[in-house]
């Protein structure tokens, strides 16, 4: 029998934290569920979860400030949940290193798709592009400083390692399977996030940002009313 999928699950609300913990477990998934912040970071350093799933307001350590520090300590893949849509929320969570958020009320059959899509994309993070053939020099890649090794999924600047979370390496492999190429930001939520329906652009520009960060902030270039590209 295949391994469980364990899933931390910080939630206040009792009635959404039970009916979705359910769900979850109905679906396959070992659910570890915590009704606060403080509690969920012990739960993950405990029982160090496959994905965790983090409510934006949590008492006594809210979403935002535990997804912070489990990335300190982790690339697990996080989801924020938020009772709103509002710009703020959605960017602060993507800012402290969310991987994606679903807004509430979420039906339980998408979070099960969102989860899965995330669970699928840090697997092929971790073992490569299937669908991209390696380059004939042994799968390095370079842009300027900017060295990007597709088979030992490493990247460094000016020769020091850069540390990118999976959703990053992802993107950063979008964008270096065609350099110079406009990627818009739906296509980007079609191959990376893979989103089969409409999503929110945010996601994409956040993610951009962060990826700015780490690799150089002129490497990726936008092209105002059509996406971004990775200059050659």
């Amino acid at each position: 029998m295949a391994e469980q999928t364990h899933v931390l699950f910080v939630e206040d609300d009792d009635v959404i934290r039970e009916a979705t913990q359910l769900a979850l477990e109905r679906d396959g998934f070992a659910v570890t569920a915590r009704p606060d912040g403080l509690s969920g970071l012990e739960a993950f350093r405990a029982d160090r979860p496959d994905i965790a799933l983090l409510d934006v307001m949590v008492p006594g350590l809210d979403g935002v400030s535990l997804c912070r520090r489990i990335r300190d300590e982790s690339m697990v893949p996080v989801i924020m949940l938020s009772a709103r849509a509002d710009a703020i929320d959605v960017v602060l969570g993507l800012e402290a290193g969310a991987d994606d958020y679903v807004t509430k009320p979420f039906d339980g059959a998408v979070l099960v798709a969102r989860i899965r899509a995330v669970l699928r994309r840090f697997g092929r993070a971790g073992s490569g592009r299937e669908e991209q053939d390696a380059p004939d020099d042994g799968g390095l890649l370079a842009f300027g400083e900017l060295e990007i090794d597709t088979e030992g999924m490493e990247v460094r600047r000016a020769g020091q390692p850069v540390a990118l979370t999976p959703t990053e390496m992802r993107l950063l492999l979008e964008f270096s399977a065609a350099p110079g190429t406009v990627l818009s930001r739906d296509k980007l939520l079609e191959r990376v996030w893979e989103y089969g329906w409409g999503g929110d652009t945010r996601v994409v520009d956040v993610h951009v940002q962060r990826l700015r960060t780490k690799i150089g902030q002129d490497r990726i270039e936008t092209v105002r009313g059509f996406g971004y590209k990775l200059k050659a």
